[in-house]
């Protein structure tokens, strides 16, 4: 019977993860409604570039379907097997569904491979999985990995959201949820809560700070194809930034650039008496992915 002097939330939370008979027919029906419900989001364009298509891409909703099966069954070998079989039915289903409406057809099954390999993984994670029920210090360490991966979703997320705003908002609030969700039900004293959540967010923001900003590497044609000779040279205003040279000559003109990151700068080709001027951008578009832009300039 249920403690009506309980919050709601923790009765809630007490039902959600150790409240439910998690029995053979409800795991098989979790999986088939988890599997439906990724394959509309990958499906439905609408969904394109949002935080609801990663379901069918990294492993955040995952995660939590996971420790929703442990904390209800009844022995590590149970969490081990109807975790397994979760991933066993929901994975292949996924793409299953696809199939009909992708250009690919079959050829979707190429990347089951990947989640397969995780899904025998499941097995003897789910069944360490299962201690978390002890709620106790052992449940903070079975945690520590899974939540270390959600900090550093959701500090990238935040990030990416901070600059193309509200896009991947969701992301951020759902893995940070997941985060402090976890450590409420699973982790009993105070002092560990803290911990677990402030730890794994210095790792990533000390991380994150250490880590040098990726160079950007690539040749490119330039706008009218100019035919440059063994002569040209590339010379950069802003050479912190970026150094250009010229990469190929002839009818396959090209210049070579190595950026250190997103910016702007403009540069010049002089090729003997010949002086061509252009402005080079370097971003981020709004799906996170770089982008170079090449202008003419009028000298």
């Amino acid at each position: 019977m249920e403690d009506s002097r309980q919050p709601v939330i923790r009765r809630w939370t007490d039902h959600l993860f150790g409240g439910i008979d998690m029995k053979w027919w409800k795991v098989i029906v979790f999986a088939v409604v988890a599997a439906a419900l990724t394959a509309i989001f990958l499906i439905i364009p609408v969904f394109k570039d949002t935080s609801f298509r990663k379901m069918g891409e990294t492993f955040e909703a995952w995660i939590l379907f996971a420790v929703i099966i442990m904390a209800n069954c009844r022995s590590p070998l149970d969490s081990a097997l109807k975790t397994f079989v979760f991933f066993l039915i929901s994975q292949p289903l996924i793409y299953l569904l696809q199939v009909p409406f992708s250009w690919q057809g079959w050829a979707l099954f190429g990347y089951y491979k990947y989640w397969f390999f995780w899904t025998l993984l499941t097995f003897p994670m789910a069944y360490v999985g299962w201690y978390i029920r002890k709620k106790n210090w052992l449940s903070l360490l079975i945690f520590l990995p899974v939540i270390l991966y959600l900090t550093l979703v959701y500090v990238s997320s935040f990030s990416f959201a901070f600059r193309h705003f509200p896009r991947s908002l969701v992301a951020a609030l759902f893995c940070l949820g997941q985060v402090l969700l976890y450590l409420y039900v699973f982790v009993p004293k105070l002092w560990q809560k803290i911990l677990g959540f402030l730890a794994p967010l210095a790792v990533i923001l000390l991380l994150a700070l250490l880590q040098p900003k990726a160079s950007i590497d690539f040749n490119d044609f330039l706008p009218d194809d100019p035919i440059l000779s063994e002569a040209a040279v590339a010379v950069s205003e802003d050479t912190d930034f970026a150094v250009i040279s010229v990469a190929s000559t002839g009818r396959d003109s090209m210049i070579h650039v190595n950026a250190k990151g997103y910016g702007r700068t403009d540069f010049t080709i002089r090729d003997g008496d010949k002086e061509y001027l252009y402005s080079l951008e370097i971003y981020e578009d709004e799906n996170g992915h770089t982008q170079t832009r090449i202008t003419r300039k009028e000298g």
